[in-house]
Order: structure tokens, then sequence, then C-alpha cells
């Protein structure tokens, strides 16, 4: 029974149906176990591609053998991870910009946290190089997932809010990237 509201909770997730996060049933006590195993399935299963990516690294440029991170730094660093999102989305969704109506707990924000990594899941799909570019179709959906989500529990009107709370780290990231890459300076070393 445990198993069939588990693979329930990722199949409702995966056709990121709104309806699911409005039902206080998938916010019950329960429901933190279910979202810690599906985070922890995920990072687990995250070993798989990350293993691809790297024996692509050392077999095109020639860097010889390439150790995988540990399991245990694997699964410490995808909780923390957990953690530093969800207070993120917290202090963003629920304090700095909240809705007229947003009444939700760091708990409810949690478990939608998890129940976003559903689609991460898939990386079990991704066992070979030539499947790398996989990872930013899951990494999309995840982050639909985690935008459907976030827009239903914090009651917002539109999903372009949400799209903003959800996107800004990754927005901010990217600009930042492509202002130190345009830093850099070209040409040769005398």
């Amino acid at each position: 029974m445990m198993i069939s509201i588990l693979f329930n909770i990722i199949f409702k997730t995966l056709r990121l149906d709104k309806n699911f996060y409005n039902n206080n049933k998938n916010y019950n006590e329960s429901s933190i176990y279910f979202s810690i195993i599906i985070v922890l399935i995920a990072s687990l299963i995250s070993i798989i591609p990350n293993d691809a990516f790297l024996e692509y690294l050392s077999l095109s440029f020639n860097l010889g053998v390439i150790d995988p991170p540990k399991l245990r730094a694997v699964i410490i660093t995808s909780i923390i991870v957990w953690l530093i999102k969800t207070s993120y989305l917290f202090v963003v969704g629920t304090i700095l910009f909240p809705n007229k109506s947003t009444n939700c707990s760091f708990k409810k924000i949690m478990i939608t946290v998890g129940y976003a990594h559903s689609p991460l899941i898939l990386n079990l799909l991704i066992f070979n190089a030539s499947f790398l570019l996989l990872t930013i179709v899951f990494y999309i959906w995840y982050s639909a997932s985690l935008i459907v989500g976030i827009n239903q529990i914090l009651k917002y009107n539109n999903l372009l809010k949400s799209t903003i709370v959800v996107m800004a780290p990754i927005i901010i990231f990217f600009i930042y990237t492509i202002f130190q890459l345009l830093s850099l300076q070209t040409g040769t070393v005398s």
C-alpha cells in the first residue's frame, strides 16, 4: 500500500497535476517521509549520469580515471540542497513576495520541493554519455513541477510569479557566469 501511494505521488507530479498540490491529504504526517524517499531515490539515481559524465570527461580530455563522489557525500549534499532550496522558497515565497491569501508552512514547502524531485528519478535512463543531454530535459521537468507546486501551495494567481520565484537563483547564476566569461582576457600568453 505504501509503495502504491509513493508511485501515485511520483506519477501525479510527473504529470504536473496541479490538483495534486491542492489536496491536503498529500500533506499529512507521512508526506514528509515520502518526500525524503523521493529526494534520496533521485540523489542515488543521479550517480548514474554523474558516472557517464565523468567517463565522458576522462575519455574526451585524457584526464585519466576520475573518481566519482562517495555515496555519503551524494546523500548529504542532496539533503543540504533540499533544505537550502526549501529555505529560499519559504523566505522569498511567504515573507518577501507573498500573495494576499498565502498561508504556508515551512514543512509544506519542504514536502512540495521533495515531491518535485520526481522527474529527476528519470535520470535512470542516462547510462551512457550519448544520453547526457537528457539531464537538461529532466531538470526543466523538475523546475516545471516545482513551479506548478509552488504556484498552488502559495496560492499565486499566475505562473509568472512562481516561475520568477523558483528560477531566480539559476537565472542570476547564468547571468553571473556570462559576465565572468565575458570578462576573461582573450589572447595568447607570451
